[in-house]
């Protein structure tokens, strides 16, 4: 087990022992000492601490009048909104499961999610978001207007369905979190209140949060990392949340130029095309409050995070972490920034181990990435056996992340995530791993993002890159594998580059790599 790092230091940044029981809870303190203090901002519209707490217990109490009970699930479809806060906050007054849905999923996986978790209830964020309205209209919701949420949408109770145990420590579950990517049956992860205040408690400290900053949440609350790394932290600090329902490059630009934002979350795609729209003859990014730049969700490219440095003049940091861990595994310290793109060491009560075989490797080799900590979720939702699969009998979970660690004199012991073991390449006997390839590509000029996938053939495995482009220009599949010929070893380049208008991606920017399989598996790739 590799011990972790301490956190930053300051009498202001110490972690508390005195922790709430809910997640709800994180806002009291704000409520008795700056009640009129910003706590929510969205298109002009502000929440103070004081009013997001008697929202929320307004909200709890209609929602009990409707039959919602402690154990139950509130499936909520929806956009970044005040409405998301505040029931999230409702749901942990009544002991009750949130389950946050992106509202531009399909009507299938809507359906299948509402089926597969029970839902007592289902909430669509209809004043923000036309899908979350069509889906509201195709299910027969009523709507209806909540003092200090506004207008949206819900279903009747289904009595059909039966509350869950309600546990009176941390071990409750707060919420309910699919996992994005996958396939085949709902894989639900049940995040309790102990892992996201753990989550919580981390990020203020980490990012060293206080009332004076402003956090901009265009990150999904459907979504972890928006959730709790993003969104409670925040809360959990007295900062205030710049609530925005979809990422728009101008809209960020226009925040941080204007809006005082001192703190942002992105995925990096959306730092890409951030950092694109700059480039666009009369465009600038001037951010003269920003403090933090965090980056997560996906594999960070260098020369990228070299440009937005430059760009912007801060720091990009970078960080790693699961919706199974709630999701922080890994950061960057804000006293020890990163030239590279490593995730940092562990965060503070986060143990690692990283096996091969069954057994540890040697120091600096590459495995497995093993974790153990309070932030490991409590399961899969009706999966006992999934559970069993992901974390053993002594708590350790499986990320199934191939990592290796920095063994430097000296060094921090940052963790380098090499790539999904599920994602290895082997191509004619040799290891290939994506994130190297795409961290080639991606240094071209010409490249807004990419992603490479393996693609089978007989006998062998080959290397298939998709490849999104800056707009406006032009890059020739062969003049790309004639340029990655002086960056990459041979066996490295792909056999097939596909030039795309738009890679596939969630709505958290995670580029959908089983859907470029498919692609790739199919006849319809282009040969370079």
């Amino acid at each position: 087990m590799t011990a972790s790092s301490a956190l930053p230091s300051g009498p202001a940044f110490v972690p508390r022992g005195d922790l709430p029981r809910r997640i709800h809870q994180i806002i009291e303190p704000w409520v008795s000492r700056q009640p009129d203090a910003p706590a929510l901002l969205q298109s002009g519209t502000v929440m103070s601490f004081g009013q997001l707490d008697a929202a929320a217990s307004e909200a709890a109490r209609r929602l009990t009048q409707l039959g919602l009970r402690a154990g139950d699930r509130l499936l909520l479809v929806a956009e970044n909104s005040i409405p998301v806060v505040v029931l999230a906050l409702a749901c942990s007054r009544l002991d009750a499961w949130l389950v946050p849905i992106n509202a531009r999923l399909s009507q299938r996986e809507i359906d299948t999610f509402v089926d597969h978790s029970g839902a007592r209830l289902v909430v669509f964020t209809s004043a923000v978001s036309p899908e979350a309205e069509a889906h509201a209209q195709r299910l027969g919701a009523a709507e209806v207007d909540w003092p200090g949420c506004g207008r949206f949408h819900l279903t009747s109770a289904n009595i059909a369905v039966a509350p869950e145990p309600t546990i009176a420590d941390g071990e409750q579950v707060a919420a309910l979190i699919y996992t994005s990517g996958t396939s085949g049956a709902p894989k639900a992860v049940m995040l309790t209140h102990r892992n996201l205040l753990f989550i919580a408690e981390n990020g203020r400290c980490m990012r060293r949060q206080t009332p004076a900053d402003r956090v901009y949440a265009v990150l999904p609350l459907s979504h972890i990392y928006g959730l709790a790394t993003m969104a409670l932290s925040a809360l959990h600090a007295g900062a205030s949340l710049v609530l925005a329902p979809r990422f728009e490059p101008a809209a960020v630009a226009a925040a941080l130029e204007t809006g005082r934002v001192t703190i942002l979350h992105g995925v990096p795609a959306m730092y890409a095309k951030l950092l694109e729209w700059g480039r666009r003859p009369g465009n600038r990014l001037c951010a003269p409050a920003l403090r933090i730049a965090q980056g997560g969700g996906a594999p960070l490219d260098q020369s990228f995070k070299d440009d937005f440095e430059a760009a912007v003049g801060i720091t990009l940091h970078n960080g790693y972490g699961m919706t199974e861990a709630s999701p922080s595994i890994a950061q960057t310290r804000l006293d020890a920034p990163r030239r590279d793109c490593s995730v940092g060491p562990p965060i503070p009560g986060i143990g690692i181990r990283i096996v091969k075989d069954g057994a540890d490797v040697a120091p600096g080799e590459v495995g497995e990435l093993h974790v153990r900590g309070p932030g490991v979720m409590k399961g899969y939702y009706k999966a006992p056996e999934l559970t069993r699969e992901a974390v053993d009998a002594e708590g350790w979970l499986n990320t199934g992340d191939l990592a290796r660690q920095e063994q430097e004199e000296g060094g921090d012991g940052a963790l380098f995530i090499v790539g999904r073991s599920k994602e290895l390449i082997i191509r004619s006997g040799f290891n290939v791993y994506p994130i190297e390839v795409e961290q080639a590509i991606n240094s071209h000029p010409d490249v807004v993002h990419c992603a490479v996938v393996g693609r089978d053939v007989p006998g062998n495995e080959e290397v298939v890159a998709y490849v999104e482009l800056v707009p406006g220009r032009s890059l020739a599949p062969q003049a790309l594998a004639a340029w990655l010929h002086e960056r990459l070893s041979p066996y490295k380049i792909p056999s097939h580059i596909e030039l795309l208008e738009h890679l596939p991606a969630t709505a958290t920017g995670k580029i959908l790599k089983n859907q470029l399989r498919q692609m790739a598996a199919g006849a319809g790739v282009g040969q370079r």
